[in-house]
């Protein structure tokens, strides 16, 4: 068995799902050319691909991404902004081989860690730090809208019906609306102290996914209130994103658009809703709980090289004192200073 590293952009080798799969990330798409594509175009950094192969057969593929900014230094991560990736392989040995192969890549770049965020834990001698403190939050899905409503609680249907009366619309599209989406997102991640990622992102995700990639927009009287953006591939349709303005909690519209979101999902044809990783127990856990999504493991693993994985967390050391300062400034400034700093925080 060899192992290729090959600069990105190149041709994505197609591996086949069989009862031996060493999976990071089942049913997502993680594993598509589509977000290599938009990761590298839309933050500006370099790609690769660890291809597995034995006897002419692709047998295992990771996809990495070298994160590099110059506050926190660089990190080979697979893959930045989603919340999977990682190894993909028909065996054990496979697995591993693509492994040993990302650490030496590791060591090549001389990076902090090398971060490959799987759902399955694999042993590797050289994995010295692992997170797994969150938790995927994953909805089967229905065949039909009518059957999702009777699956709903009535407290969920309460807070849906309670959104009409503040007349809110709600409108899917594409590049049309990436102004509308971004603006609520950034204004949002400015409340919750985070730098928020540049437009460019966004309208690279929905130039590389195509008919696979939308937002959807709610508004009020003509002002967009709440936004997300939607992923739909081989069957589950999954949220990177989505926001809303706390100012306007009152109207509900976040409820109406998760509804509007799953209808939607319904209607493309997915079996799985993946709502996005959370703390067990947090807000946003008992939010997604809510709608009858249930936890899936998440089990992030780390080759550390220097430093401390940990020192990344918003909640790390001195972090607290600078969101508190970040919520102070200006969205308008957020938007122009905080993509360059995110781009850089694996």
């Amino acid at each position: 068995m060899i192992v290729q590293c090959i600069d990105w952009p190149s041709e994505w080798s197609p591996l086949s799902i069989g009862d031996d799969i060493v999976d990071a990330a089942p049913r997502l798409a993680a594993h598509q050319d589509h977000w290599m594509n938009s990761l590298c175009d839309g933050f500006g950094h370099r790609g690769f691909l660890l291809r597995a192969i034995d006897d002419d057969d692709v047998v295992g593929l990771l996809p990495l991404v070298l994160v590099s900014g110059p506050i926190f230094g660089k990190f080979l991560v697979s893959l930045p902004y989603l919340n999977t990736g990682g190894v993909w392989a028909r065996s054990t040995d496979a697995a591993l081989a693509l492994i040993d192969r990302a650490c030496d890549l590791a060591d090549e770049l001389d990076v902090k860690h090398l971060e490959l965020r799987h759902e399955q834990n694999i042993e590797h001698p050289k994995f010295n730090f692992q997170r797994t403190d969150k938790v995927h939050m994953r909805l089967d899905l229905p065949a039909t809208d009518e059957d999702l409503e009777r699956m709903l609680k009535s407290k969920v249907r309460s807070q849906i019906r309670k959104s009409n009366e503040h007349h809110l619309s709600v409108e899917f599209g594409k590049m049309e609306l990436v102004d509308d989406f971004h603006n609520v997102f950034a204004r949002n991640m400015r409340d919750l102290g985070t730098p928020v990622f540049s437009k460019k992102l966004f309208q690279s995700i929905i130039n590389h996914f195509a008919d696979d990639a939308e937002f959807c927009v709610v508004r009020q009287s003509g002002r967009t209130i709440a936004s997300g953006l939607l992923i739909h591939t081989d069957g589950c349709t999954e949220v990177p994103s989505a926001s809303s303005l706390r100012s306007f909690n009152r109207t509900n519209a976040n409820m109406l658009m998760y509804r509007s979101l799953l209808r939607r999902a319904i209607e493309r044809g997915s079996q799985t809703f993946d709502f996005g990783r959370s703390s067990v127990g947090s807000g946003t856990y008992k939010f997604k709980s809510q709608w009858g999504a249930g936890p899936h493991a998440a089990c992030w693993q780390y080759y550390v090289r220097k430093g401390d994985p940990n020192d990344m967390r918003p909640d790390a050391g001195g972090k607290q004192r600078l969101v508190k300062i970040w919520q102070r400034l200006p969205v308008w400034l957020t938007k122009t200073i905080g993509p360059t700093i995110v781009r850089g925080i694996p």
